[in-house]
C-alpha cells in the first residue's frame, strides 16, 4: 500500500511526497512550469529499487496528479529546472564529470514501462582540445570591443555581488526557455554557495557594456585535472545575436589553457539551445539525457 508522507523534499516546495516499501517520489501541481494547453504535474525525487515498486509508485503519482486537475505528468523534475531533473539515458564510456546528475539505468526504463515518453532531450559534449585560434571568434571579439563590450573574470572578493549580477542576467536570458520558472535571488544563492570552494574565478567570465551586464559564462574544474566544465552560457536578450557566446567560449578556452586544462566539457545542453549549436563547432556528444512525460486522463 502506498501512503503519503512528509519528508525533507517538502522543503523544496513539493505539494506532497509518496513512499512505497521500495520506491518514493515527490509531486508538484500548485507551482509548476507553463506549457501551452496543459496543466503540468511534476514527479521528482524519484527512487525505485525494483520494477514492481516503480510501477506502483508511478501509477499512484499519476492518479493523484490527475485527481488534482493536471493533464500531463512530467518527470523526473525536483520542482523546477533549477534543481535536479531529467534522466541520464545514454551513458557511454566517459567517466562522470563533477556535478553531473546520475541515476540507475533501470529508472528511465521504468518510466517508459509506465507509459511515459520522451518530452525533451539534452546532451553533454567533449572537445578534442581547446580551440585557441578561431578567426571567426577573433573577428567578433574585435567588433564587440569597438562597440564598448569588455570581458572580465569573476571578482571572488565580491562573490555575493557577482552572484546577484549572474542572477539578473539569468532571469532575463532563460525567461523563454522550455519549462522555465523564475526563482528568488536567495534561492539562486543557495544553488551556488555550496560550490563556491570549487570555483576558479578565471573560468567565470562576465561580459559588460558600459557597466551593464550583457552575458556570462560559468565554468568549473572537473575531477579530471585535464578537463573543465562549461555549465552555463547566458546572454541578456537585448544583446542576443551579437556573438557573445562564441567570444566567451574563446576567452574561457584561452584562460583554461593557461591554467593547464586541455579539454572542455559542454554540459547538459537542451537540443534546441543556441549553446548546443555553438558547441557543435568544436565538441562531440558523449552523453545524452531525457525528460519524460505522460498524458493524464
Amino acid at each position: 500500500m502506498v501512503t503519503p508522507i512528509r519528508s525533507d523534499v517538502l522543503r523544496h516546495g513539493a505539494d506532497t511526497a509518496w513512499q512505497a516499501s521500495e520506491a518514493s517520489c515527490s509531486l508538484w501541481w500548485t507551482h509548476t512550469p507553463s506549457l501551452t494547453g496543459e496543466r503540468i504535474g511534476l514527479i521528482g525525487h524519484y527512487t525505485a529499487h525494483n520494477d514492481d515498486a516503480a510501477r506502483q509508485i508511478l501509477e499512484c503519482a499519476c492518479r493523484d496528479l490527475s485527481d488534482r486537475g493536471c493533464t500531463i505528468a512530467i518527470g523526473p523534475m525536483d520542482g523546477s529546472t533549477w534543481r535536479k531533473y531529467r534522466f541520464l539515458t545514454q551513458r557511454g564510456p566517459q567517466a562522470a564529470f563533477f556535478l553531473e546528475p546520475d541515476n540507475p539505468d533501470e529508472w528511465p526504463l521504468q518510466f517508459a514501462a509506465a507509459g511515459f515518453e520522451p518530452l525533451a532531450n539534452y546532451s553533454s559534449a567533449l572537445t578534442d582540445g581547446l580551440e585557441l585560434n578561431d578567426p571567426r571568434a577573433d573577428r567578433v571579439d574585435a567588433r564587440l570591443r569597438r562597440e564598448g563590450f569588455r570581458i572580465r573574470p569573476l571578482d571572488a572578493a565580491r562573490f555575493n555581488d557577482e552572484l546577484g549580477l549572474l542572477y539578473r542576467v539569468s532571469l532575463a536570458a532563460f525567461a523563454e526557455n522550455f519549462l522555465y520558472q523564475p526563482i528568488s535571488e536567495e534561492q539562486f544563492y543557495e544553488l551556488y554557495r555550496p560550490i563556491q570552494p570549487y570555483i576558479r574565478p578565471e573560468l567565470v567570465l562576465i561580459a559588460e557594456r558600459e557597466g551593464d551586464p550583457a552575458a556570462f559564462l560559468f565554468a568549473i574544474p572537473d575531477r579530471n585535472p585535464e578537463h573543465f566544465i562549461i555549465k552555463t552560457l547566458a546572454a541578456h536578450p537585448r544583446y542576443a545575436g551579437r556573438g557573445l557566446g562564441t567570444v566567451l567560449i574563446q576567452h574561457v578556452n584561452r584562460a583554461a589553457s593557461v591554467l593547464g586544462y586541455r579539454r572542455a566539457i559542454h554540459a547538459l545542453m537542451h537540443e534546441t539551445n543556441q549553446s548546443t549549436r555553438i558547441s557543435a563547432r568544436q565538441a562531440h556528444v558523449f552523453r545524452r539525457y531525457t525528460l519524460f512525460s505522460r498524458r493524464l486522463a
